[in-house]
């Protein structure tokens, strides 16, 4: 549909209130694009500087100021934004019963602390990105629509079947427990085990990756540790590493594993960093 046809399709609409809705509704989609838009035109300037471009000869070639130059390869969100896609985002977090209550007496479905804060971090992320963001509770029973756009789910495969069936497509990277759940990287057969279960150091290892959806039509961002402070490591690394990230993979499919070290008292994480490749899962 055109704009010319959106315009008329909302101009006609008969019912006064209705018809401010649905106003309401393409202005915000066109917001949505014009910042979108703005990323683009960021990112275009930034990669024809970085080939050797001076401002005044982007200038030239785009007809305006070199001034000009300057302000448009710094409006606008960075370009990283395009490693979560348009928005808003949903961020599923896995869901357990609340502790000492059983079924019987109708226990509240709780998320961790841990979880809690990470989707503090991510909407802090998101709203420097310029998206909008919110957050859902994964039931204990760990059913999960996939298949939506703009999905980050934070959710070990022990809490939701449906997530482990996915993560058994991963050739690369894998859970698997026999003492304790550990990380496996099955190119290079490297078991990645927590420092909690090894010596109680105040550590633990991430899975990141971006993941096929179960309609086959997407992906969604998956995050998760071998305990729960594994996944804050890995928010933290998306929070300190997001543009290196989008430059290797862009929107591609793809898995790696993140070590992190925290503060024990606050659970604060202070340090993160990438311990395998980033495998690709495409070509």
């Amino acid at each position: 549909m055109t704009m010319h046809e959106e315009l008329e399709r909302v101009a006609n609409v008969a019912v006064p209130i209705e018809r401010a809705k649905a106003a309401i509704s393409l202005m915000a989609d066109y917001q949505n694009r014009v910042v979108e838009l703005s990323r683009v035109r960021r990112e275009a300037i930034e990669e024809a500087s970085a080939s050797g471009m001076s401002q005044t000869e982007i200038a030239a070639l785009l007809g305006v100021s070199r001034g000009r130059v300057g302000q448009l390869a710094s409006a606008g969100p960075a370009p990283e934004r395009a490693f979560f896609g348009l928005g808003p985002m949903a961020v599923a977090l896995g869901g357990k019963y609340e502790a000492g209550k059983s079924q019987d007496e109708n226990p509240s479905e709780v998320v961790t602390r841990e979880d809690l804060s990470n989707y503090e971090h991510l909407r802090k992320l998101f709203a420097s990105l310029k998206l909008d963001s919110d957050s859902e509770v994964i039931p204990p029973s760990g059913i999960v629509n996939l298949n939506r756009d703009h999905l980050v789910v934070i959710c070990g495969p022990r809490l939701s079947p449906i997530v482990a069936q996915v993560l058994e497509g991963d050739d690369n990277l894998r859970f698997r427990k026999d003492r304790a759940w550990h990380l496996v990287d099955l190119r290079t057969e490297a078991e990645y085990r927590s420092p909690l279960d090894e010596d109680g150091t105040a550590g633990d290892v991430g899975y990141l990756a971006r993941l096929p959806r179960l309609d086959g039509k997407g992906t969604f961002l998956y995050i998760a540790g071998i305990h729960a402070i594994g996944a804050n490591g890995v928010v933290h690394y998306l929070e300190n590493h997001l543009g290196e990230l989008y430059r290797e993979v862009r929107m591609k499919r793809f898995s790696t594993l993140i070590s992190c070290r925290y503060d024990p008292k606050t659970l604060e994480v202070l340090e993160s960093s990438r311990v395998t490749p980033i495998y690709r899962h495409e070509a």
